[in-house]
């Protein structure tokens, strides 16, 4: 943080005196002091912090069985027998990643889920006196508060960065195009290197795992909400992966006919056109075609295709839903039953 240029223009001027020449203090003289004690408050916090997630903090390099390096990234433990959070984009696809403990250690390693859907990923290290990070809680993070961010940007390990919460409920497009919702923006500086590192409160709790930044702006960066990690990373140490539901679509966001969503008193006002329809797909199954408008799903609208993926929870997995279609100007109802999908 950039220190502030306090300005001590009145600090020339003449001390006023009583009669018993005793100098009284003028109301800016105390100025200084506070904001020294506020900068020395905000220097212990951040140094409080980062001494207690430091050591939980990981560098992890990702190359082939050759030995090649594809790319490195951070993450962080959060169990004491091993099991590391990161993104999904730092160790997806590879054949073999190295980790690097902050104390210099470097323990065998292996991926134990990836859902490039919420750009998450679990790794397993086998080390003894592993230091677990504290998780926080994301309904108790508010914006203006102090973010931390710790990672190992351009190989750089431990980089202790500071900042605030600038936003919070923000939207994030993964890489396979869902939709991350409930993201944390911070203006606590990420580059390359950071993914993967946790976002950290003033009392060393986690917060986020830092994901993106938006170039070429300054300041804007993101990090995934913890309450969203903690879920994922509980079904990847669990499974290898996140179960959710799919139809076998590809689609597109159109608005509908003033008069048809009069006429059929439709929900919302745009729909989903389907524009490819997948194989042996309960799509293809239920009947459905190219140009049909999909309308609503298990009675809920669908306005957009972020809003269809929303609703195709775990628990709809095999389980037969009614989807409402426009075919033409002609509502049509299909009985469909989603799959489990390759990852979330």
């Amino acid at each position: 943080m950039k220190a502030r240029n306090t300005n001590y223009a009145g600090a020339a001027r003449q001390v006023p005196v009583s009669t018993d020449q005793q100098p009284v203090a003028s109301p800016s003289a105390s100025a200084p002091a506070g904001d020294d004690a506020l900068f020395d408050a905000y220097s212990r916090a951040v140094i409080r912090s980062a001494d207690q997630v430091g050591p939980s903090v990981v560098n992890i390099e990702v190359r082939r069985r050759s030995g090649e390096r594809l790319g490195s990234g951070s993450g962080f433990i959060i169990t004491p027998d091993g099991f590391v959070l990161t993104n999904s984009h730092v160790v997806h696809g590879a054949e073999r990643v190295e980790v690097t403990l902050a104390d210099g250690r470097h323990p065998d390693a292996h991926v134990v889920g990836d859902d490039p859907d919420t750009d998450l990923a679990v790794v397993r290290i086998y080390a003894p006196q592993l230091h677990p990070v504290r998780l926080g809680e994301s309904r108790s993070v508010r914006v203006g508060q102090v973010a931390i961010a710790i990672g190992n940007p351009y190989g750089f390990q431990c980089t202790v960065t500071a900042g605030v919460v600038s936003a919070l409920g923000r939207s994030f497009r993964a890489n396979t195009g869902r939709l991350i919702d409930d993201v944390i923006q911070t203006d606590a500086a990420l580059n390359p290197g950071n993914s993967g590192g946790p976002l950290v409160n003033s009392r060393g709790e986690v917060i986020g795992v830092n994901t993106a930044v938006i170039l070429p702006a300054q300041g804007i960066c993101f990090a995934i909400a913890i309450d969203m990690a903690k879920y994922v990373a509980g079904w990847l140490i669990k499974d290898g992966k996140i179960p959710r539901s799919y139809i076998g679509v590809g689609g597109q966001n159109v608005p509908l006919l003033r008069r048809l969503v009069r006429h059929y008193r439709l929900k919302a006002s745009s729909g989903v056109q389907v524009i490819a329809i997948a194989p042996s797909s309960p799509a293809r199954r239920a009947g459905l075609r190219e140009g049909d408008v999909m309308v609503e799903f298990n009675g809920q609208p669908v306005p957009s295709i972020d809003a269809l993926h929303k609703l195709l929870t775990a628990d709809r997995i095999g389980v037969e839903s009614p989807l409402t279609i426009l075919r033409g100007t002609e509502k049509l109802f299909l009985p469909i039953t989603p799959q489990e999908s390759g990852h979330f």
